[in-house]
Formats: C-alpha cells, structure tokens, sequence
C-alpha cells in the first residue's frame, strides 16, 4: 500500500491520511444514514470497483473508523457501520457537503442521485430553528428515490424509503437545490410542476423551503 502520510505534525494531516483517499468520505457518509451489507455499499456507489471498495473498508477498519458486526437473527447479515470516532466525523462531513452544495448547479452527464446522497442531503441542509413547534412527515419522491422525513419539533428523522402516514407527498421533477438555495420560490416551483403535491398539504411545501436551505 502506498505511504498516505504527509509528514506533518498536524491534525488535519492526520485526518487525510485517514479518511483522504478516493471514495473514504462517501463510504463514511453512506454509513452515517445507515449500517450496510458491502452489497449495499456497492450498489449505493455504482462508481467504485469492488476491489477499491474492499480497500477502503479495511482502511477505514484499521484505523478504527468502520467495524464489521453481525445483525441479530433471523437476518444474521455482515454489515459495515461507523465507529464511535467515525460519528465523529459527521460534524465534518454535513460541512463539507453544505459547501459544496452551493456549487452543484445541474447534473453533470452520467450523475445519479443515490438515496442515501438524498437522505444526506436533507439532513445537511435542515434548519432547527426554522422547526421549532412544527410536527410533520414529509414524503419526497426524486426520481426512483423515495425518502421519508419526519420533523419533530426542531429535530429531524430520515429513512430511506416511506415512513407512515406522511402529511404530505412531493415529487419534484428538477434537482431540488434551486428550491433549498431560494433561486426559485416554492409558489413558482408548484405553478410550473416542476414540484407536485402528489398529497396531503400543500402548505408544506412552502415550509420544506425555510426548513431544508442552502
């Protein structure tokens, strides 16, 4: 294995030695909305080689970032998950993806949103403030992704997949960046379908702009 150190005495050094190389970061965020079976993670990076895959998770296992543990029965399955230290890196991973939210503009050719890039996405951009005393479930359709987000009060729950009786359904047929960034506004985005309310409240919608911002 190539030496990744930088030979220099500092923390930030020894954060890109450990989490620095090609794909560390995203296996790390895809751990964060949930543990996954190395299936999982593939399917989630369609990008990466299954041999790079496997190098990362044993780096990211050596240096105690990532463990193996086996689900109880009757699933029984080998899953991946974040160590104490890797949570850490949450605080870290939600900056970064703020910064380089405001410079996604449109997809670039072959670019996919994965479910758990969406779920992410979400929990990055939430708002405490702007969620005090609201109580709501919201459903969101982006493509072939459907998520559910349940808001409690300034506090956020996201699932990949429905969560039950959602107070509202949204399907957006446009990257939802532009409504999170306020270059379109919420009234312009439902008048040109590039949002449907496919049920529930459409006052919602409005909310989910204050609640979810660039």
């Amino acid at each position: 294995m190539a030496n990744r150190a930088y030979g220099q005495f500092c923390g930030f050094a020894r954060a890109l030695e450990a989490v620095g190389e090609r794909w560390a970061l995203l296996i790390v965020r895809d751990l964060m909305v949930s543990p996954k079976r190395f299936t999982d993670l593939r399917r989630g990076l369609p990008g990466i080689p299954t041999n790079i895959l496997t190098s990362r998770l044993k780096e990211l296992e050596r240096d105690g970032i990532v463990e193996r543990r086996v689900l109880p029965r009757p699933e029984g399955s080998v899953v991946y998950d974040l160590t104490a230290r890797g949570r850490e890196l949450e605080d870290s991973v939600t900056a970064l993806s703020r910064w380089g939210a405001k410079s996604l503009g449109v997809p670039r050719e072959g670019e996919v949103a994965t479910a758990d890039s969406m779920a992410m996405a979400l929990r990055t951009t939430f708002r405490p403030e702007a969620a005090r005393g609201l109580h709501a479930v919201y459903e969101f359709h982006f493509g072939n992704v459907v998520l559910g987000a349940r808001v409690d009060d300034g506090k956020l729950h996201v699932s990949t997949g429905a969560l039950p009786k959602p107070d509202v359904v949204i399907e957006t047929r446009m990257p939802v960046n532009p409504l999170m960034s306020g270059e379109i506004s919420p009234r312009d985005a439902l008048a040109s379908e590039r949002i449907r309310v496919l049920a529930g409240d459409k006052r919602l919608v409005t909310k989910f702009a204050d609640l979810f911002r660039i």
